[in-house]
């Protein structure tokens, strides 16, 4: 994600800079040739994963690493310490001895995906300004508080003419700036800031494929994307996610939400019987999270098919760790009514990652590069 239309500040722009936008995958703004891969580092709620790829025939991860994250960490998908996510970061860097030149991914609710309609505009100055005068309508943030920017999606025919439809990102300010704090303490180089749902579209999305598909990626919070082929036309962050699993088993529990966490991991490993006081509890909460996060599905999936016309998912695929839960799989396809897969990555080598499930990686993998290779 860049600030073309509202730059950073003056810490931010002396620690970043920040590439044009990338929807899911598809050339920026600037044109030219892709540059060459950087570590994509996913920062979740409930771990650090790093990937570096290889482009030459397709996406594939030449390695991956990670270590998990503190439940005081983040909260709603925002950093709450910094220092404790530097040393972290440090940590997984210098043991790894990894590339420390990063593309950072963002999903959280402080982080707003609007798609606006205008007539077509030509000339590229009076396009941003244009976008920026329907941005303060749009977008229910002061201008000087947020990261702004756009994209531009085909233009369509309407029966009052071409229109320009255009895809504007905003975050707000603060939010990019801690996590941009953390990461440069923990001696990293940040290349760019994208959005995850961007980044797990390149990795996930078929070349040439112009399938409407529904991703869902199951982390501390639940991030939504549609994407036709490789083009990104909605995201949403849900609430419902291992986050709100995790606090309502600790609540009810009378746990910590470091052992409500142990209890989810062990909860999801599949054949064993769990005797644990709390594992009735955390099956109790299960069940109501994932009701809740099916309907708040529904609701989103309606939103986005009375705002586009283009018709509706024909499929949808599920990535995160929240993939590695029980029969989630064959529940999201039973209630959504859509075939369900796992988003997998592919490896350039099947023995690089043994300890790191496929179905997390995507959105490491997809940052690692700014646009999908062909």
């Amino acid at each position: 994600m860049s600030s073309r239309l509202s730059p950073p500040s003056r810490l931010l722009a002396a620690r970043v800079r920040l590439p044009r936008l990338e929807r899911g995958g598809r050339r920026g703004l600037a044109g030219g040739s892709a540059p060459s891969p950087v570590v994509g580092l996913e920062i979740d709620p409930h771990h650090v994963l790093a990937a570096e790829v290889s482009v030459s025939t397709g996406l594939r991860v030449k390695r991956a690493v990670g270590l998990p994250l503190s439940p005081e960490v983040m909260r709603e998908g925002e950093v709450v310490d910094v220092d404790a996510l530097a040393g972290t970061l440090k940590e997984l860097f210098e043991t790894h001895k990894i590339d420390r030149r990063v593309r950072v991914g963002v999903a959280n609710q402080r982080v707003m995906v609007r798609t606006i309609e205008l007539p077509v505009i030509e000339n590229p100055r009076e396009l941003e300004a244009a976008v920026r005068f329907r941005a303060q309508d749009e977008i229910p943030m002061p201008m000087d508080e947020v990261v702004l920017d756009f994209h531009p999606r085909p233009v369509m025919a309407t029966d009052a003419g071409p229109r320009q439809r255009v895809v504007v990102v905003a975050a707000r300010r603060e939010m990019v700036e801690k996590l941009l704090s953390a990461v440069s303490a923990a001696g990293l180089r940040v290349e760019g800031i994208d959005l995850s749902a961007f980044a797990l579209i390149r990795a996930l999305a078929p070349a040439g494929s112009s399938d409407r598909v529904l991703y869902v990626a199951l982390g501390g919070q639940t991030n939504l994307a549609v994407a036709e082929g490789r083009d990104c036309v909605f995201t949403r962050i849900l609430g419902a996610g291992l986050d709100m699993i995790v606090n309502a088993t600790a609540e009810r529990a009378g746990v910590s939400r470091l052992e409500a966490r142990r209890l989810l991991h062990d909860g999801a490993e599949p054949g064993e019987e769990q005797e644990e006081p709390g594992t009735q509890i955390l099956r109790a909460v299960l069940d109501e999270v994932v009701r809740t996060m099916v309907s708040e599905i529904r609701s989103s999936l309606d939103y986005q098919l009375s705002q586009d016309a283009d018709g509706p998912v024909s499929r949808a695929v599920l990535l995160g760790p929240g993939a590695e839960l029980g029969a989630l799989t064959e529940r999201l396809t039973e209630e959504l009514g859509l075939p369900v897969s796992l988003g997998e990555v592919q490896l350039a080598d099947p023995a690089v990652v043994t300890d790191i499930p496929l179905s997390r990686l995507a959105v490491a993998a997809g940052l690692a590069v700014s646009e999908a290779p062909r």
